[in-house]
């Protein structure tokens, strides 16, 4: 049975890390001590539902997490340092530190570890999240015990609201436009100008129509979204902003 540790300090543990090609020694005690820190614990990096969402999210809502005093946001798996490298490179997770727990010391501390030699994987730790202030774990977001890989309350949205429930998150705005789109340059200013960052999405003449034409039920560029909204071209988007 896996228990939460919340009122118990976090295992005292040196992890073995690799940066600018040399071996470095970091402790728990850096980490924590004295800090306001965020942790989220997955199976293995490169893993689905690890890269899909739960590091990306936590990755995207740091600067959130930031603001609301959270001092470091650290991602730990039961993985060497070289993996956990790369990973980082590929999910491109600038605002998270990385954790190789290659020896699962810190995870087995923890009582999070679990035998997944089923799927090959040998020893990992359970999905699991924790608020901890000076080395204390404040609080703790378990996975239910069931069968799987259950993803229900370790993300980052279920922490920031415990930390700041009145938070605002950033917005999620992509534009489809088409190169050398004099309105979709207008839609794209016209986000700049009001702070939105966004996603472009060009699409050439090949595969325009039937994809604007499946996700908007329009053919023509730019269509903009708003946290899944559909908003419509730079002259609906301008009427929109206008009226925020």
């Amino acid at each position: 049975m896996l228990k939460n540790h919340e009122g118990q300090r976090v295992p005292n543990v040196t992890f073995r890390v690799r940066e600018n090609n040399d071996w470095k020694n970091v402790t728990t005690d850096e980490l924590f001590n004295g800090k306001t820190v965020v942790v989220f614990s997955l199976p293995g990096a490169f893993t689905p539902t690890c890269s899909s969402t739960h590091l990306p999210r936590y990755n995207e809502l740091a600067p959130v997490f930031a603001k609301h005093g959270v001092d470091a946001i650290l991602c730990v798996s039961v993985n060497d340092t070289f993996v956990m490298n790369e990973w980082a490179k590929d999910q491109e997770s600038q605002n998270i530190v990385m954790i190789p727990d290659g020896n699962g010391e810190f995870t087995e501390g923890m009582g999070m570890l679990v035998d997944k030699a089923d799927l090959g994987f040998g020893k990992r730790s359970w999905r699991y999240s924790m608020l901890v202030k000076d080395g204390v774990v404040e609080k703790m977001f378990v996975e239910p015990q069931k069968e799987g890989d259950p993803f229900e309350v370790s993300d980052a949205d279920t922490m920031l609201a415990h930390i700041a429930p009145s938070a605002k998150t950033p917005d999620q705005v992509v534009v489809f436009s088409k190169e050398g789109c004099p309105f979709c340059a207008k839609a794209k200013q016209l986000l700049s100008d009001k702070g939105f960052e966004y996603i472009d999405l060009p699409l050439d003449h090949k595969v325009r129509g039937k994809v604007l034409g499946a996700v908007s039920g329009k053919m023509t560029a730019p269509q903009v979204f708003i946290n899944g909204e559909l908003i419509g071209g730079s002259e609906q988007l301008e009427e929109y902003l206008a009226a925020a």
